[in-house]
């Protein structure tokens, strides 16, 4: 056997098969919590009551989970129909949380040139699932006190022609709820070109404004607008829950891509149940909006940080050195986010999630001990 025969039966690694790109990635990071005070993933700190958890186990513990998800799905969407209440003629999809959402619309809008386009820094997902869809993504740095850079902005989509730009409302990391007017103009000249906009709520339950108001008050000029939202700050992190909502014939074609049975029957009946008590929840979204602002003027009264006005369940800190506060918390067994190194804009800035008043008070006074 010549050496060139010998070199061509070793057989090949099975990575050869797995993407270049994808083998140069950093997968997404879920930081480990075991015995941490968990203050880093934007989670609702309340649990249920106790009568309430006995209740939902009796409903999980009857859900026939031989069969394949059917009509429990149905009700779930007739629930968040009712919940939401879009205009008529809008329909909503399911997606295993936000996350497949962001994933699904990507490959649905996959046709040639096609890109992404959305403010940065923001949500990492609208990137993500653009590289792993072969999109181009295009990202528009806000201005330095976290507001849209509306020239930028409509400079970019001239340009670009994005398939869709994504707008958090409010925005993650920073907890902006942007300016009316200028999203407005934003989405008009997206829709000038044919393209789509996705207002994601993600943090709606604890925000002083939704945009499914202004699609009510002017549904002719939201046509092209599709407004997703999550249970998971709902209160709801475990459950995977996400819904996009928008005109029926756009929703009827992105749901095409969507996999069959993505919502299984015991994240359905959570849904439900949690629905039917919404109340519940909404006093745990209040009692964390009331939270938060004692959270931020305290902040306020710390040296050498600066806390950001916030519309979401977290507030962005600026802090002398980002590094050495999220390694000094942690050694206090409290994780938050580091979120320093996403952006230059987020330049020694971490990322708390509001709490408790318990909570909120233990990880305080772990970042004034590491200062």
């Amino acid at each position: 056997m010549t050496p060139a025969t010998a070199r061509n039966t070793e057989p090949l690694s099975p990575l050869a098969r797995i993407r270049h790109d994808v083998q140069s990635m950093h997968a997404y990071a879920v930081q480990d919590a075991a015995g941490l005070l968990k203050m880093d993933a934007m989670e609702n700190p309340h649990r249920l009551p106790a009568a309430l958890q006995a209740e939902l186990g009796l409903r999980l513990g009857a859900v026939a989970i031989n069969r394949y998800p059917g009509a429990c799905v149905d009700e779930l969407k007739a629930a968040l129909n009712d919940h939401a209440a879009p205009p008529p003629g809008w329909s909503l999809m399911l997606g295993n949380g936000s996350d497949e959402l962001i994933s699904l619309l990507a490959l649905a809008c996959d046709v040639p040139g096609a890109s992404i386009l959305a403010p940065v820094p923001g949500f990492v997902m609208y990137a993500l699932s653009a590289q792993l869809q072969g999109l181009a993504f295009h990202g528009v740095p806000l201005t330095a006190d976290f507001a849209l850079d509306e020239a930028a902005m409509l400079a970019a989509i001239a340009q670009h022609r994005p398939a869709i730009v994504y707008l958090a409302y409010p925005n993650n990391p920073t907890g902006t709820l942007w300016d009316a007017a200028v999203i407005e103009r934003l989405i008009a000249a997206q829709g000038a070109q044919g393209g789509l906009v996705v207002m994601d709520e993600a943090y709606q339950p604890f925000a002083a404004r939704s945009w499914i108001d202004n699609v009510r008050a002017a549904p002719d000029r939201h046509g092209h607008v599709l407004v997703m939202r999550t249970l998971s700050k709902f209160g709801l992190a475990g459950v995977r829950i996400g819904y996009l909502m928008g005109d029926a014939a756009l929703i009827g074609q992105i749901d095409k891509v969507r996999p069959p049975y993505n919502i299984s029957v015991l994240n359905a009946e959570c849904a439900l149940f949690a629905l039917e008590h919404a109340d519940v929840f909404a006093a745990q979204a209040l009692d964390i909006q009331a939270q938060r602002a004692l959270l931020f003027e305290a902040l306020g009264q710390l040296p050498g940080v600066t806390a950001y006005p916030s519309q979401g369940n977290m507030i962005l800190v600026r802090v002398p050195d980002a590094a050495r506060v999220f390694s000094g918390m942690k050694a206090r067994h409290v994780l938050i986010k580091n979120v320093s190194t996403m952006h230059p804009l987020l330049d020694n800035c971490v990322r708390l999630t509001v709490g408790t008043a318990e909570e909120n008070a233990q990880m305080l006074a772990a970042l004034q001990a590491s200062l």
